[in-house]
């Protein structure tokens, strides 16, 4: 409404304006104390980073996860922190982690070296390098603004695409503390409790079915269609976080994994030995 407020003010002829004066100014005023508010929770971000950092180096953990976590101890349901802090994985997942490998333990299941996601992603890094390069100098000579826009945007979609490739290396399925710890990359997680399972659906007719819209795919997709190896069906909805932290509830989980006999006897053990 503040936005709205002051764009009006850009919008409509000032001489229709004249008797909304005291609106627009309410409304410029509204909008400094948001950016300011915004501010000061950015100050507290950078301020308590170090004692997260802490805690997410003594998290046995997944990153995602135990980052996520010391986020939400210290900043419950703010946005604005829950988007700051994607930033933040993005471009620690895409500069951070290059001179490391992935630590595969026994109970890490990886679940893209089944398809090409990732010669994907480096074949759209070289499509946003190269065949941007004609678009982005027609728009320098039409328009220097819109030229720079394309070019931040060029930058970040690299950035992401690292980021995201990086994540998926280093973030595999695990099973620990009677809990799964599901991601893909940057644009998917979610924590699943044993206790929270009711069924395993294996049956090949079913896998092969169209998924509801209450069931999240944790599958690497690239040109081929494929089908998930397992579904997991949920006693209640689950909470999965998304990209930029939005949050959504789940029945169901869809899993393709590299190795799915195994973790399929693995989680089977686990779930015999709670019953």
């Amino acid at each position: 409404m503040a936005t709205g407020l002051i764009a009006a003010r850009f919008i409509i002829p000032i001489e229709y304006l004249s008797s909304f004066k005291l609106v627009m100014w309410l409304g410029i005023g509204v909008e400094a104390l948001l950016i300011l508010f915004e501010i000061s929770i950015l100050f507290t971000l950078a301020k308590s980073l170090p004692s997260i950092i802490q805690k997410v180096k003594a998290s046995s953990l997944p990153l995602l996860f135990s980052f996520s976590y010391a986020i939400n101890e210290k900043f419950s349901k703010k946005p604005i922190i829950q988007i700051i802090c994607s930033e933040i994985m993005m471009f620690y997942y895409a500069f951070g982690t290059w001179k490391k490998q992935p630590n595969l333990e026994a109970d890490a299941f990886t679940i893209y070296k089944r398809s090409s996601l990732i010669t994907f992603q480096i074949m759209m890094i070289h499509a946003v390098v190269i065949e941007t390069l004609g678009i982005h100098w027609l728009l320098h000579s039409k328009s220097v603004i819109l030229s720079l826009i394309l070019l931040i945007l060029n930058i970040y979609s690299i950035i992401f695409f690292l980021g995201d490739i990086q994540a998926l290396r280093f973030n595999p399925l695990r099973i620990e503390h009677n809990r799964i710890y599901l991601s893909l990359g940057l644009a998917k997680r979610m924590e699943i409790q044993l206790k929270d399972i009711e069924e395993l659906i294996v049956n090949t007719e079913v896998l092969e079915q169209k998924t509801s819209k209450t069931t999240i795919e944790f599958i690497a997709r690239d040109f081929e269609k494929v089908h998930p190896d397992i579904i997991l069906n949920l006693k209640s909805p689950v909470e999965a976080t998304l990209f930029m932290g939005i949050k959504r509830k789940y029945e169901q989980v869809a899993i393709r994994l590299d190795n799915p006999q195994e973790f399929k006897k693995i989680l089977k053990q686990q779930l015999e030995q709670r019953n």
